[in-house]
């Protein structure tokens, strides 16, 4: 199983930040879309690095199109050596509409239509076929010479999509070469959810499991006092909080008889009390979404949990971000894997 750590995405530090994750002994390196580019970091970060692979998890998709995706993923793949991942996500209604004044609109069929037209765009330069991409929601007709940088040595990306519910799963299935999964999801939803939606994906893109990355980012709470671990479970509880506040991911929190608790923490949510949130999070909920130990237990934990379903991970622990921090469950990791 590899294992992912976070950019930096401030861009005086993100090559160091990518070098020490390197160092430490990660295996790739994902930014993120919030407050800044996502890609930017990616690029420092391959400048610095030579192993590293290096993606986003993710950038917007639905806030660009896939002609100015598709270069993007040409030139990161190019100059990172062939390490870059392109993880896409949707986002909700409100940001792509409020944020980005793009539009919106049946979001797993526009998605599934952005990473076959991005396609059909590498592969206009790749293998020089006819541009031709009409769709219901793009259409890329249209590639001359001037604008066609030419085969990409390398290859193409690896397409990584994020996804909750069950089309947009389905579409990481079928289109994309591995899928994201959400912070905010359980074994129980990974098993009982995630994994039939991806099978369907992989038959109707005539995939199989070997063609396909699975990764995600888990909730980790641990520590080395008292003190640490309960700073840990009150950030990781506010975190599951914030989550489960939004609609869209209401269906995991129902799968296990929560989903009054969606109600409440959204109600909450609208008024800005954040940490009466918090603490709706109950210890059941909790050690439902998190792995729950000492450092050195982490690793045998995690996987006892998820080795057999996913591929790649990540720690998702808001309340530490120092990779240093890792080192020895990371040493743990790699050994029991």
């Amino acid at each position: 199983m590899k294992v992912d750590g976070g950019l930096d995405s401030r861009l005086d530090r993100a090559g160091r930040k990518a070098k020490e994750l390197e160092d430490v002994g990660y295996d790739g390196a994902f930014s993120a879309e919030t407050g800044h580019d996502p890609f930017f970091p990616v690029l420092l970060g391959a400048e610095h690095t030579e192993r590293l692979e290096l993606g986003t998890g993710i950038a917007v998709a639905f806030a660009r199109n896939p002609m100015i995706m598709a270069n993007i993923g040409y030139d990161l793949q190019a100059f990172s050596e062939g390490r870059c991942i392109l993880g896409l996500g949707s986002q909700i209604k409100a940001h792509i509409e409020k944020r980005f004044s793009m539009p919106w609109s049946h979001p797993a069929a526009r998605m599934r239509e952005f990473i076959l037209a991005m396609r059909a765009i590498w592969a206009a330069w790749n293998e020089g076929e006819k541009l031709d991409f009409q769709g219901e929601f793009y259409r890329h007709t249209l590639m001359t010479p001037f604008f066609n940088p030419g085969p990409n040595p390398f290859g193409n990306p690896k397409v990584f999509l994020a996804a909750v519910g069950e089309k947009m799963t389905e579409v990481a299935g079928e289109a994309a070469d591995g899928i994201l999964l959400h912070g905010f999801t359980t074994e129980r939803y990974v098993r009982e959810v995630t994994i039939p939606a991806l099978e369907r994906g992989w038959a109707a893109g005539g995939k199989t499991r070997e063609d396909f990355e699975v990764t995600g980012p888990m909730f980790v709470v641990t520590g080395t006092t008292e003190e640490e671990m309960e700073t840990a479970r009150v950030g990781t509880k506010r975190q599951v909080a914030f989550y489960g506040s939004t609609p869209a991911y209401r269906g995991v929190l129902e799968l296990h008889g929560w989903g009054d608790l969606q109600t409440d923490l959204n109600r909450l949510s609208k008024q800005g009390e954040w940490e009466a949130m918090g603490e709706l999070i109950t210890d059941d909920v909790l050690e439902a979404f998190a792995v729950i130990g000492e450092p050195e237990d982490i690793p045998k934990l995690m996987l006892a949990r998820y080795g057999d379903v996913l591929d790649r991970i990540s720690f998702y622990a808001p309340y530490q971000a120092d990779p240093e921090r890792w080192s020895s469950i990371l040493a743990g990791f790699h050994a029991d894997s």
